[in-house]
């Protein structure tokens, strides 16, 4: 690590620059958007199990996407300035915009209500489904980043309520194709509790690399729930996130089509793979709006899309063993 980093975390009380339009328009980290890519599965799953239920389903994935991006920016927008202070205390967030300039809080709010406004008109203009979803995915960004709630200073809670962004934006893409109903509750939980497994491997990697390089003291002045975890504890919950993710999985590719049993060896590499990332030194982990930089990994998304195209228009009358009462008959 350079002198200047160091010396920014050990005295993070810089005066801060004036800023300027574009960095507040930075704050929307519209960069992150590679995160809406979870909308898809929704889309896909809505569309192979129910059939467009829409007049216009292009408009719809268009206000669908602007709902994802509105919400997501509006809650970028708060969760950075509510967090300037103890970002100052981590190696790389330290050099976010709303550390390094100083910013006006009524510029600040004007900008979340502007992306708020966007995201729930786009949605009230798609369907009285979608706007509900969109209120909950405010709301999250609300109870997760501003006091007193402020759950992301809370070990676990944290991880539970910022992962509920994941079945979201599921939700969103089955919204883009049916507004009349919602995904199945299993494929919800199994998402959400995905979400939870990536969430939790990001603080894992945080947890390794900064205590390593600064000590256990300026993580916890970094982010306050940092004080209730351990590197084991961290550990121990990416298992059992991934393992109650793939159950529920599991349960849902056996109710609603029986060959997508075929994805579920490259659920869990892409699981073992990522929990490998997040045993690395300035890993991809802490930043999953770049991982498609990462060739193993994508690699796995690919295969698992294959497997996706081949069990959805492919039969496979053996697998139904998985999904029926049988037994082994001894001879």
């Amino acid at each position: 690590m350079n002198p200047d980093t160091i010396e920014r975390l050990e005295h993070p009380h810089a005066t801060r620059r004036s800023a300027k339009l574009l960095d507040y328009l930075s704050l929307a980290r519209i960069d992150h958007s590679t995160k809406h890519i979870f909308v898809a599965p929704g889309f896909a799953f809505a569309y192979l199990l129910r059939g467009p239920q829409v007049e216009s389903l292009q408009l719809q994935v268009f206000l669908g996407l602007l709902v994802a991006v509105g919400i997501a920016s509006a809650n970028y927008v708060i969760n950075e300035y509510l967090d300037r202070d103890s970002d100052q205390h981590h190696p790389t967030k330290s050099n976010r915009t709303a550390v390094q300039y100083e910013l006006r809080g009524t510029v600040v709010w004007l900008e979340w209500l502007c992306f708020l406004a966007l995201g729930l008109g786009c949605a009230l203009a798609a369907s009285p489904t979608m706007f509900a979803i969109a209120c909950v995915f405010a709301l999250q960004g609300i109870i997760y980043n501003v006091p007193p709630l402020r759950t992301k200073d809370k070990p676990y809670l944290d991880v539970i309520s910022e992962s509920i962004n994941n079945p979201l934006r599921l939700m969103i893409g089955w919204a883009m194709v049916d507004p009349g109903t919602l995904p199945p509750s299993s494929i919800i939980l199994s998402y959400w509790l995905g979400g939870a497994f990536l969430m939790a491997a990001k603080r894992y990697s945080e947890y390794r690399e900064i205590v390593a390089a600064h000590g256990h003291d300026l993580l916890v002045r970094y982010r306050a729930s940092f004080a209730g975890y351990s590197e084991v504890s961290l550990n121990i919950s990416c298992f059992v996130y991934g393992l109650l993710s793939t159950f529920f999985l599991a349960v849902f590719l056996i109710k609603y089509r029986v060959e997508y049993l075929l994805l579920m060896p490259a659920v869990i590499l892409l699981f073992g793979h990522y929990l490998v990332l997040a045993t690395q030194m300035n890993s991809l982990a802490q930043n999953p709006q770049k991982l498609f930089r990462e060739p193993k990994l994508m690699t796995l998304v690919a295969v698992f899309a294959v497997l996706f195209v081949v069990a959805t228009w492919v039969d496979i009358p053996a697998l139904s063993v998985f999904s029926s009462q049988r037994y082994i008959t001894l001879p």
